[in-house]
C-alpha cells in the first residue's frame, strides 16, 4: 500500500491504463503543460506525447464532440470538463449521442467514453464551480453514473470507467482533491455498481456517496458514543447503484437516511427513498429521511457558502430522531 492524494490516484489509474491499452487517450483543456487543474494529469503528456495528452481550445462542446467521435471509431478517450458546471455546455453531445448511440445501432456500435466533471463544494468558487450534478446524468438512459469518495477508490473505479463499453460519467468531489490515503498501486478495476459497507450497526441505514460519506463517517462515533449503531453504505456508483445492499440493510434496520451534497429537491436521495419505500415499505419503521442542500445557488460568501454544508452534527442529529421514532 502507498499512501498517496485523491488526486495522485487518478492520475496513477489513468497512467497505468495508458500504459496497459494504446487506445486509451485523454483531451481537455491545459492538460499539458500545466497537467490539468490540480494536477490530474500531471506528467503525462511528457509520458505520451501531445497525440494521447490532447491540449484542446476552451470548447466543452468541441471536447465531447471529438471524445464521443473517437470513441465510435473504437479508441477509449478520458474527456476533461474541469467542473461539472461546464458539462452543461456539451449536454447535447453526451446525452443525445453518446448516451443513446449503443441502443440506436442495436449494439453495433458502442462508446466507451469516460467523462471527468469534479462536483461539489469548494470554499470560494460560488455558485457558477460548486453544483452537484449527478442526479440529471444518472435520469439520462445510456449513461453510468461514479461517485468516488477515497483515493482507492479513485484509483479503481477509474480504471474501471475506462474500460467500460458505454459513456461513464465520473464525478469527482473538488473537495476531497487533497485528501491523503492507502491505495494498492497493482490494484485491478472495482466491480461498478458494488457500495462498500463503511460501518455494520443494526439501528438505522445511512447511505451515501462522494464528499458525505467522510461526514458521515464522521458522524459515526458520535452516534455509537449515544448508543446508535449505523449500517453505513457509500454507494460509490450511483448507476448502477447497489440496490440489493441497501434493501437488505433496510429491511434489517428498518430505518434510512440519505445524505447527498447535491440540492435536496429533485436529487438521486429522492429516487433511492422511493425505491426503498416501494419495494421494503413493510419493513419501515419511520418514514425515511433525506439530508441535502438548500434549493439556492452557492454564494461566494463564506458564511453563506456554509449554509449550504451538511455537518458531522446534522448527520447525527437525523439519525438520533430516527431511531427515537
Amino acid at each position: 500500500m502507498t499512501e498517496m492524494t485523491y488526486v495522485e490516484a487518478a492520475c496513477l489509474a489513468l497512467r497505468q491504463e495508458m500504459q496497459r491499452d494504446p487506445l486509451v487517450w485523454a483531451l481537455g483543456e491545459d492538460l499539458g503543460p500545466e497537467g490539468g487543474l490540480v494536477g490530474q494529469y500531471r506528467g503525462l503528456q511528457q509520458m505520451f506525447g501531445s497525440q494521447r495528452v490532447v491540449d484542446t481550445p476552451i470548447s466543452e462542446n468541441t471536447i465531447m464532440g471529438a471524445a464521443v467521435g473517437a470513441a465510435v471509431c473504437g479508441t477509449r478517450p478520458v474527456a476533461e470538463l474541469r467542473f461539472a458546471d461546464f458539462a452543461l455546455c456539451a449536454t447535447d453531445e453526451l446525452v443525445n449521442q453518446a448516451a443513446k448511440i449503443r441502443y440506436m445501432f442495436d449494439g453495433q456500435v458502442r462508446v466507451p467514453l469516460v467523462v471527468r466533471q469534479p462536483i461539489g463544494l469548494r470554499t470560494g468558487i460560488a455558485a457558477q464551480h460548486s453544483q452537484s450534478t449527478e442526479a440529471f446524468w444518472v435520469h439520462v438512459p445510456g449513461l453510468v453514473v461514479v461517485t468516488p469518495s477515497t483515493p482507492a477508490d479513485n484509483h479503481a473505479l477509474l480504471k474501471a470507467a475506462i474500460r467500460c463499453d458505454d459513456p461513464v460519467v465520473y464525478m469527482e468531489s473538488k473537495e476531497l482533491w487533497q485528501v491523503r490515503g492507502d491505495v494498492d498501486p497493482d490494484a485491478g478495476p472495482a466491480e461498478l455498481g458494488r457500495a462498500e459497507r463503511v460501518a455494520a450497526g443494526p439501528d438505522v441505514t445511512i447511505v451515501t456517496w462522494s464528499r458525505m460519506r467522510h461526514i458521515c463517517e464522521a458522524a459515526v462515533p458520535m452516534l455509537v458514543a449515544d448508543g446508535v449503531r449505523v449500517d453505513l453504505f457509500d454507494l460509490r456508483t450511483l448507476w448502477p447503484w447497489d440496490r440489493d445492499a441497501v434493501l437488505s440493510s433496510v429491511r434489517k434496520t428498518g430505518r434510512l437516511l440519505v445524505v447527498q451534497e447535491a440540492v435536496k429537491t429533485g436529487g438521486f436521495g429522492a429516487e433511492i427513498v422511493a425505491d426503498i419505500v416501494e419495494h421494503a415499505h413493510a419493513d419501515l419503521k419511520a418514514a425515511p429521511v433525506r439530508l441535502g442542500g438548500p434549493r439556492a445557488p452557492v454564494p461566494f460568501a463564506k458564511p453563506l457558502e456554509d449554509l449550504h454544508r451538511l455537518t458531522e452534527a446534522q448527520v447525527a442529529g437525523a439519525a438520533h430522531a430516527l431511531v427515537r421514532i
